[in-house]
């Protein structure tokens, strides 16, 4: 049941690897481009409506070759059909990883411990549908009996993060009702929400499986107590419902059993935006748009599992991102969407990345003495182009990157399109080329300066090119091709953690933190501390004082 426990670095194709990177590492890119005037359609994948370049990388046939070997010999194939049957591949936590059945048609049956677990996905979507279509249409109402104007989610990482980037993503799709999101346990970020909406037309979404997480129970209580400053205690039942498998819970903080809606086991946070967890989006942007989501996300699942894997996006990506990871020992990657839409998605990005494989143990429960996990950041382009792109253009630092761009603008101005696009394009030239002292002297030679004032500023002015990125070009941001996208990086995330022999589901990592705090809450409210490093009672002794 289990995924295969094979240490990569024991392969014949790491070994070969090694070897062909010290062959490789220091070959420019430019001149392999001049060497194949064809590299760029070996190098290149067109599927639906996404092109994806990645002839910008350092890499040859060989190096695909013996990477696609490495996906062999550590059974990846094995892999993803164990993860598609509902196998408990989640095996430190023994359950199934099947966020993908969240978006498969109904026909298809899919199997969780022998049991089709459909019936009661398409049940929960059917709910969704009904609950968001008649508060978006005003058949549900207020306690005043005034439709709702706002919806408030309330929630905490996957709890928090996917919806409120979906929502962002799409927003040239929203109707009418104004989408908020609470999740930090910071007081002054609740105070700040609290100000742009009024309780009498005011939906509260409370997100938490287990409806006991601190952070978002105590926003949850502190929102309810603003509430009840001006609405009836029984007003909780048609202003808050809640997506949990707590109902109990629930029901005891006043919501109405009809707006309850399940979560389910094999469903980690990090990928729940596709369940009821997404039901505020389903209200931001209306239950047709939801679907269309899905659909776009099955559609890169069906592509994940069928496609030979040299024209695997999914795939190459994550044998790309292994080979900087673990040879060329680049420990982080940018991901540049040219589009402010996505403004959260590197946000998004960052717990599904390294949340599922920051693991220093693995499969078998031991230590790895190779890299896993990658440091996940960037920003919107142009943006980031003012920001930290001198860093990547001329920093010490190896650091790949991907570009994420979309043909069509929604709104459909030309000018700043065209302007968009250019710069998409010319960032990805300008980090494979650079520029040489011949060329920087060229130019500065053609601007008048002489020889003593070029030679002054001339190692400055140069760029040592040979920067690695990926080129994900999509036709037009819809629902659909976002929900591609994002299972496309999910499906990335799941390959580089069976290439590193890692435990891609669990989290413990966030468990000791949480433990600790509230150890010293308690100390906070007794004001006495014990069991603390001098370094912790100081703190504590500062913040106490004030």
């Amino acid at each position: 049941m289990a995924l295969p426990k094979i240490n990569p670095t024991k392969t014949t194709a790491w070994k070969q690897l090694y070897e062909h990177y010290n062959t490789i590492k220091d070959q420019e890119m430019k001149t392999m481009f001049a060497a194949d005037t064809n590299r760029v359609n070996t190098f290149s994948i067109t599927w639906d409506d996404f092109y994806v370049d990645f002839s910008k990388n350092r890499i040859n046939a060989t190096t695909q070759k013996l990477l696609l070997q490495l996906a062999s010999e550590i059974k990846l194939q094995e892999a993803i059909n164990k993860q598609f049957s509902g196998c408990l591949i989640n095996e430190t936590e023994g359950r199934a990883v099947l966020h993908t059945a969240l978006r498969t048609p109904k026909t298809t049956p899919v199997l969780v411990e022998g049991a089709n677990v459909m019936p009661q996905i398409q049940t929960v979507k059917k709910k969704l549908e009904r609950f968001s279509s008649q508060i978006i249409n005003g058949q549900l109402t207020g306690y005043t009996n005034q439709p709702f104007t706002d919806v408030v989610n309330i929630g905490i990482g996957g709890s928090d993060l996917g919806p409120h980037m979906v929502v962002e993503a799409l927003g040239y799709y929203k109707n009418h009702l104004q989408t908020h999101f609470v999740s930090n346990i910071d007081g002054d970020h609740v105070q700040e929400t609290l100000k742009k909406f009024h309780p009498e037309t005011t939906l509260f979404i409370i997100v938490s499986k287990s409806f006991v997480t601190q952070e978002t129970l105590t926003n949850a209580n502190t929102i309810l107590a603003w509430f009840l400053n001006t609405a009836p205690k029984a007003a909780i039942a048609k202003h808050f419902v809640a997506v949990t498998a707590n109902t109990k819970k629930a029901e005891a903080f006043g919501i109405n059993p009809e707006y309850i809606f399940p979560m389910w086991n094999w469903v980690g946070g990090r990928f729940s935006l596709w369940s009821a967890v997404g039901l505020s989006i389903c209200l931001a942007l209306g239950y047709r748009n939801f679907e269309k989501l899905l659909s776009g996300a099955n559609q890169m699942d069906i592509h994940f599992t069928t496609a030979p894997f040299e024209k695997n996006i999914p795939v190459t990506l994550a044998l790309l991102s292994v080979w900087y990871n673990n040879f060329f020992e680049a420990e982080s990657e940018a991901v540049i969407p040219y589009t402010q839409y996505l403004h959260r998605f590197v946000t998004y990005l960052q717990q599904g990345v390294m949340e599922s494989n920051g693991k220093s143990v693995d499969r078998n429960g031991q230590p790895i003495n190779y890299q896993t996990g990658t440091l996940v950041w960037g920003q919107p382009g142009t943006n980031a182009q003012h920001a930290f792109f001198q860093l990547l253009h001329q920093g010490t630092k190896l650091i790949p990157a991907d570009f994420i761009g979309f043909a069509e603008s929604l709104h459909g101005n030309k000018t700043h399109q065209d302007l968009l696009i250019s710069n998409f394009c010319a960032q990805t030239e300008a980090l494979m080329n650079g520029k040489t002292e011949t060329e920087v002297q060229q130019e500065l030679t053609a601007k008048g300066l002489c020889n003593k004032e070029i030679q002054a500023i001339l190692p400055f002015k140069v760029f040592a090119g040979n920067k690695p990125t990926n080129t994900i070009f999509i036709k037009k941001l819809t629902p659909e091709n976002l929900g591609k996208l994002i299972a496309l990086y999910e499906h990335k995330i799941f390959v580089q953690g069976c290439v590193w022999n890692i435990c891609s589901f669990d989290q413990f990592g966030v468990e000791l933190g949480k433990q600790l705090a509230t150890t010293i809450l308690a100390d906070v409210k007794n004001n006495t501390f014990t069991n603390h490093d001098a370094s912790t009672t100081k703190i504590l002794n500062f913040y106490l004082n004030k």
